[in-house]
């Protein structure tokens, strides 16, 4: 739900594809339910999908239809990725699955997050442009730093 994110979800899909495998990217739920209401439910629902080997399956479906992360349409993307939505509608209601979107929330919080999109590039928090030229080159400059 976070127009910034969705702004910033084509620019990351394209560098990755671009890097390749030299990127390492790990991603940590932060949902500012606050502002985004549907935020939380959708980190949930991409974790679950995580269980089925379909994570990023389900984030790409949820930053592509970010207007649309109610419950029902959440179900929708679940099946249109292929989960067996017995055991999706199941493991949303795991404790265990809100936990971890919470503990990823406070990480973000510990880490000096205070709004997303965040990157952090080699530990060190990223507040450069976000044309997409701009930051694959900062990118790639790092590749060696490492």
């Amino acid at each position: 739900q976070c127009p910034h994110c969705g702004h910033a979800y084509p620019i990351i899909k394209n560098i990755q594809r671009s890097l390749g495998d030299d990127l390492k990217f790990v991603f940590r739920n932060f949902p500012l339910s606050e502002s985004h209401p549907d935020a939380f439910n959708a980190a949930v629902a991409a974790e679950a999908a995580g269980l089925q080997h379909k994570f990023w399956d389900m984030h790409d479906i949820i930053f592509e239809n970010q207007q649309a992360l109610d419950l029902e349409s959440l179900f929708r993307y679940a099946k249109t990725i292929g989960l067996n939505l017995k055991r999706f509608k199941n493991d949303i209601q795991k404790n265990t699955l809100r936990d971890k979107v919470e503990q990823d929330f406070e990480s973000g919080v510990r880490s000096g997050v205070n709004g997303t999109p965040s990157f952090f590039i080699n530990g060190k928090k990223y507040n450069g442009d976000w044309v997409e030229e701009v930051f694959s080159q900062y990118l790639k400059s790092q590749l060696s730093v490492t």
